[in-house]
């Protein structure tokens, strides 16, 4: 924009004016400090002095408390640590947390006095730790290190809190139950106090938890139990009691724990109390037929009823590597469920102990006695002496290893039951089981296999008999182990159920139909009420019917009036006692058999003819017997009469005469 004066005109600075007084300064100029040369002189002399009276005690009292301060420091850091124990003291335990410099700080401050409170708290957490950390790390392969580490803790002093940990660690994982209750057996076989209070605590929360109807506690403490039970800490009679509680009122929950408590523990009862284990499934096959429960639990018991039949394979006593206690060294506990309970709950709370140093004198010695601390520097001393001599001694030659855990018997049965099981025909199932390599003296492990196979099927299958049948024709010696089967499974039928005892006499039926064993082995079948039970009964009757179905009465008459048979089946068709004649000829008569039972009959109509008979010989017996003895009396005499005829012709009459009276008194006698 131009300007008026012209388009490149600019602006001119004004003239300064002239520099005078007048005017102030064209440029700023900084101000000058005053000056301090300057005294200003006290008019009055005693304020002075009064000045400086109060300036010196000033700088003295600022002195004083300079010197002053180090010692409220240490006074007042004593006083927090005071405060701190105190907290720690009036605390639960593991209730607050402290940093590590700190702890360590404290530590040192306290043990300056090891009696003191404040040390015993301290070295009560230190305990607790330690027995929570060893608890939780012990298993199956390490429990052997684990057990000196623990020993070497206070477990008088700390067995309420050992028992706590090792309840928390069971119940947060079951499967490590067994490895548990063989920490507890060992440490119970040293120091029993500590076994007995574990017990006691695990019988009270399951009591409580069963007030509760708290599953998932019940569970944990009656597993814990059975496995305590095996160990032999805790006596059988507990295991029962709680049984019978479970199964008094029985609903889902309480039979489910009932059934997973005695999969744990019934090797145990079977062993140990037959009767009350019998009883014991009695009462579940009673809970079973009265259908109050859910298909699930029946299912549970029926699954537990089989675990009965394979005797506990699964769950044995002792699991392999936790039987670490000797028999000598265990210490049973008899705790009842509803005796009172001394739980003594208070070991969990740290308590001051005026005693606490000669309690710990007394653990260490007692530490000393259970690891064998003493002994370890002489032992240590002989193995050095010890190793010399062994390094020239020579080693013996290992003998030949025997086998006794039988792994190849059960690798055998293995590969006959697969070769069964895929097998599309019986030939086919005969060719295979004459290739496996079965050693000497084994011959009768393929014929048990093929029976239990046979026994394991819903119904009988003719499949299994034309195997058996084809192997006897095979070999004389599959015919001898066939016929040894018999009597073994004869003598053993008893233990097994009616389903598969109905199998296995169909097999045996169909092997005696087509002559592929010798019916002389029914020379062991006794048929009278005294030397069979309902089982044996059952079995002949299935396995008759079987050969009558196959031959024909006709023809199973005429064969057991075979002479050899006949002889081998005395027993089976008894004519000694009519009592057992009578007990045969109802029997199978009562199972459509009575026309095998005519010479019995016959027998039986006879029975008395022959006992009068025979009871006249006997009585012919001892009338001859009494009449010899007569003559030989009569002759005695009359050789006495003629030695004294001599004498007197009248005494001899006289004797003749007596002597006739005494032979007619005989004979009418």
């Amino acid at each position: 924009m131009s300007s008026p004066n012209g388009p490149s005109s600019k602006r001119k600075r004004s003239d300064s004016p002239p520099q005078n007084d007048d005017y102030p300064p064209t440029s700023r100029r900084r101000s000058k400090s005053p000056r301090t040369d300057i005294r200003v002189a006290d008019i009055d002399p005693v304020r002075k002095a009064e000045r400086e009276r109060q300036l010196a005690a000033r700088v003295a009292a600022m002195e004083l408390e300079k010197s002053d301060k180090p010692k409220d420091v240490e006074k007042s850091r004593e006083s927090d640590a005071q405060a701190e124990f105190a907290k720690l003291v009036g605390s639960r335990s593991g209730g607050v947390y402290m940093p590590p410099a700190r702890l360590r700080a404290l530590q040192a401050a306290a043990s300056a006095d090891k009696a003191s409170p404040e040390y015993q708290r301290l070295s009560w957490d230190a305990l607790r730790k330690s027995i929570t950390g060893i608890v939780n790390r012990v298993n199956i392969t390490n429990i052997k290190d684990i057990v000196p580490e623990l020993f070497s803790e206070n477990l008088i002093r700390g067995k309420g809190l050992f028992a706590r940990s090792i309840m928390k660690a069971q119940a947060s994982s079951l499967p490590f139950t067994p490895v548990f209750a063989a920490l507890v057996a060992i440490i119970n076989s040293k120091i029993p106090s500590v076994g007995e209070l574990l017990l006691m605590r695990l019988v009270s929360q399951f009591r409580r938890a069963f007030k509760r109807n708290d599953k998932i506690v019940c569970h944990s403490s009656t597993t814990f139990i059975a496995h305590l039970v095996n160990q032999s800490v805790a006596h059988e009679l507990i295991a029962l009691e709680i049984l019978v509680l479970l199964l008094e009122k029985p609903t889902d929950d309480s039979i489910d724990i009932a059934v997973s408590f005695m999969r744990e523990v019934g090797a145990l009862l079977a062993e140990n109390s037959p009767k009350a284990n019998a009883s014991i499934y009695e009462r579940f096959r009673a809970v079973l037929n009265e259908g109050t429960i859910s298909h699930r639990v029946q299912y549970m018991i029926e699954v537990q009823m089989q675990v009965r039949k394979d005797k506990y394979k699964e769950n044995p006593i002792l699991p392999d590597g936790l039987d670490l206690v000797d028999e000598d060294d265990q210490v049973t506990h008899e705790v009842q469920l509803q005796q009172e309970l001394k739980v003594e709950e208070g070991l969990n709370i740290f308590k001051f102990d005026p005693n606490y140093l000669e309690k710990e004198e007394q653990y260490k010695s007692i530490k000393a006695e259970i690891l064998g601390e003493d002994s370890e520097e002489d032992d240590e001393s002989g193995s050095d002496e010890s190793s010399e001599a062994d390094e020239h001694e020579v080693a013996p030659e290992k003998e030949g290893i025997e086998d006794r855990t039988e792994t190849n018997l059960v690798n055998l049965r293995r590969t006959i039951y697969l070769t069964i099981m895929n097998a599309l025909n019986y030939e086919e199932a005969v060719h295979k089981l004459m290739k496996v390599q079965i050693e000497e003296g084994q011959e009768i492990e393929l014929i048990n296999m093929i029976i239990e196979c046979c026994s394991q099927e819903r119904s009988y299958s003719t499949f299994y008999g034309l195997i058996g049948e084809r192997f006897s024709k095979l070999n004389r010696v599959w015919t001898e182990c066939l016929e040894q089967a018999f009597n073994n499974y004869y003598t053993t039928i008893h233990r097994y159920e009616t389903n598969r005892l109905r199998n296995i006499a169909r097999f045996f039926g169909h092997l005696m139909a087509t002559d592929s064993i010798s019916w002389v082995v029914l020379e062991c079948v006794r048929m009278n009420e005294d030397d069979t039970t309902s089982s044996s009964r059952i079995f002949v009757k299935i396995m008759m019917q079987e050969m009558m179905e196959s031959l024909g009465l006709k023809v199973l008459v005429e064969r057991f009036k075979d002479p050899e048979i006949k002889h081998a089946c005395q027993g089976m068709f008894p004519t000694d006692v009519p009592k057992n004649t009578r007990f045969s000829i109802n029997y199978f008569t009562s199972i459509g058999l009575g026309a095998i039972t005519e010479d019995m009959r016959e027998y039986l109509k006879n029975a008395p003819k022959v006992i009068l008979e025979q009871r006249r010989m006997l009585e012919a017996q001892s009338s001859d017997s009494d009449s010899s003895d007569s003559d030989s009396s009569d002759s005695d005499s009359s050789s006495d009469d003629s030695s004294d005829s001599d004498d007197s012709v009248d005494s001899g009459r006289l004797a003749v005469v007596v002597n006739h009276h005494r032979v007619g008194v005989a004979t009418v006698q």
